[in-house]
């Protein structure tokens, strides 16, 4: 029995792309919870999967040289979020990392959600989760969003030419589109920015 729900695991798991992210959760049909949980244990120890933290797993991307890819944050966020039901919106130093804006990947990764605050430590890197307003979540998942919490994280002080510059190439026009759509969850100075970003 254990075996066999073992199998189905590893089956589900290989029909996935490498990087993938999951919880427990994702095989609860599969078995009860404390079956699902040792057969993941088994699959950790003979090195098919990863344990990233408590209840949580990756099939890592493996490099011919490197081995073991460090685990990708966003997909991390979105299996939390997908246990939990929850959205999320990358923010901070993230935000302006993933649109080019620094080159830095911050010591602590931080979502906006409209879940409970938590940390996740995974590895030497600390995904924080954190309660918002409805308001900021209002763009959750869309590049309006990403672009909103990239540029408060730089600060009004910050914009340059040379971000302005970075935002237009790599937003495409349907991204633009996007942001005079969600204008009116800007603030002000962010919304001066969406209509410079279409000239």
């Amino acid at each position: 029995m254990g075996q066999s729900i073992e199998n189905k695991i590893l089956k589900r798991i290989s029909d996935k792309k490498t990087g993938w992210v999951f919880t427990p959760s994702y095989f609860l049909d599969l078995g009860n919870r404390d079956a699902i949980d040792q057969a993941l244990g088994r699959l950790v120890r003979c090195g098919s999967i990863r344990r990233l933290a408590r209840g949580l797993y990756d099939y890592p991307d493996k490099h011919p040289t490197l081995g073991d890819l460090p685990p990708n944050y966003q997909k991390i966020a979105q299996a939390l979020a997908g246990r939990d039901n929850l959205r999320i919106q990358p923010s901070g130093a993230y935000a302006a990392n993933l649109l080019g804006l620094t080159e830095q990947v911050p010591a602590k990764i931080v979502f906006l959600t409209d879940g409970s605050n938590r940390i996740v430590q995974v590895q030497n890197q600390k995904i924080v989760l954190k309660r918002t307003t409805p308001k900021n979540m209002a763009t959750a998942g869309k590049i309006s969003g990403l672009v909103i919490q990239a540029l408060r994280y730089l600060g009004k002080d910050n914009i340059d030419d040379k971000v302005i510059s970075v935002l237009r190439k790599r937003l495409t026009k349907d991204d633009k589109q996007q942001l005079l759509r969600d204008f009116r969850y800007a603030p002000a100075w962010i919304g001066l920015i969406f209509k410079q970003l279409q000239e």
